[in-house]
């Protein structure tokens, strides 16, 4: 039996580390962060326990992968739906429509990825959060933006923001609020998107 190819092996890499990723979004959600061990996520992964450690330095970092992995995979839903978008009002909207949406559906795994990443280490430059910041940087400059990079660090900023503030327990804010501030910002028209249905009254105006 002749060896495999180096593209072969390369594949069969990149999906261990792909089922790693998605079973720690599926255990985190159901069971919380402290109650997901590593030896858990191999085992749903079915992978053996030491190519945890072969591909992340531990838990937090795995969780920062899997949660930016999560983040692209739903951006680039978003971006590439039909009818296929060219304006850069609708693709900037439909960007942050993806991210919001995100927090509410999945609250329990944004949650503690948003107090993960303000622990002292701050983000976790992988792999999956480059492609993730590609794709938002991307998207700004086809918004039309100036000075791409700079307005892609203040949209990462202003995401955060409305995630925390999504998240906030015992004060939540509504999305759709905050929906309203991110595209006054941007000016971006109300009906791009995805518009929540329980917001009337948020249109900017000339738009209700």
């Amino acid at each position: 039996m002749s060896p495999r190819s180096a593209s072969v092996n390369e594949a069969m890499r990149q999906r261990s580390r792909e089922r790693l990723l998605q079973a720690t979004v599926e255990l985190v959600e159901e069971r919380g962060y402290e109650a997901t061990t590593l030896g858990d996520i191999s085992r749903r992964a079915g992978s053996a326990r030491g190519l945890v450690s072969y591909y992340f330095s531990g838990k937090r970092a795995l969780l920062q992968s899997a949660v930016h992995r999560l983040m692209h995979s739903e951006l680039s839903e978003a971006l590439e739906r039909e009818p296929r978008a060219e304006n850069g009002d609708e693709l900037l909207a439909r960007a942050i429509d993806a991210i919001l949406t995100l927090t509410r559906t999945h609250t329990t795994l944004m949650r503690t990825h948003m107090a993960s990443i303000l622990q002292e280490e701050g983000f976790i430059q992988c792999p999956e959060q480059q492609r993730l910041a590609f794709l938002l940087r991307d998207t700004v400059e086809r918004w039309g933006a100036e000075q791409p990079e700079e307005e892609y660090r203040l949209l990462r900023a202003l995401l955060m923001g409305a995630t925390v503030a999504l998240l906030l327990p015992g004060a939540p804010m509504p999305l759709a609020r905050l929906r309203a501030e991110l595209f006054q910002r941007y000016e971006l028209p109300w009906s791009a998107g995805q518009p929540p249905a329980e917001a009337p009254g948020l249109e900017p105006a000339g738009e209700a």
